[in-house]
């Protein structure tokens, strides 16, 4: 039976913050596309690789979902993401050490559907505010 676009949402929800790989992947299309800040990848095992990478830098990593808009194929979703950088950070730029540090971050996720299967994430967040949460960048001075 093919899960409705919600159902699909809400599994990939509880499984990414279960930190369970395989069922998180059980919900995505074999050709599934992500585009995110300085990165876009394509296939199931890119994705696995994308987000269970976050998983390894953030262990204690969660998305709490602040809003959902569900279409009959697409959920655009507001949330953020929080967790604790214990582990190495892989981007586009090069590997981010663990800096220990918390982060919450706010992102919109733009998830498009087919059959009941992922098969485009589209996320957007603040880099720069991650960035100066990790300690990597200055955090700005109040206006004076």
């Amino acid at each position: 039976m093919t899960m409705t676009t919600r159902e699909a949402f809400e599994r990939g929800t509880d499984t990414f913050n279960a930190h369970d790989m395989d069922g998180f992947a059980e919900v995505v299309a074999d050709d599934v596309v992500i585009v995110a800040p300085g990165v876009r990848c394509e296939g199931k095992p890119a994705f696995v690789d994308f987000y269970g990478g976050w998983l390894q830098a953030f262990p204690d990593a969660h998305i709490e979902v602040q809003d959902v808009h569900f279409t009959e194929d697409v959920a655009v979703e507001e949330g953020t993401f929080s967790g604790t950088h214990e582990g190495v950070l892989h981007t586009p730029n090069g590997e981010v050490p663990a800096t220990g540090r918390a982060v919450s971050v706010p992102y919109v996720h733009v998830l498009r559907y087919r059959d009941g299967l992922h098969v485009s994430f589209h996320l957007v967040f603040d880099r720069l505010l991650m960035l100066e949460q990790l300690g990597l960048v200055p955090t700005p001075s109040p206006a004076a």
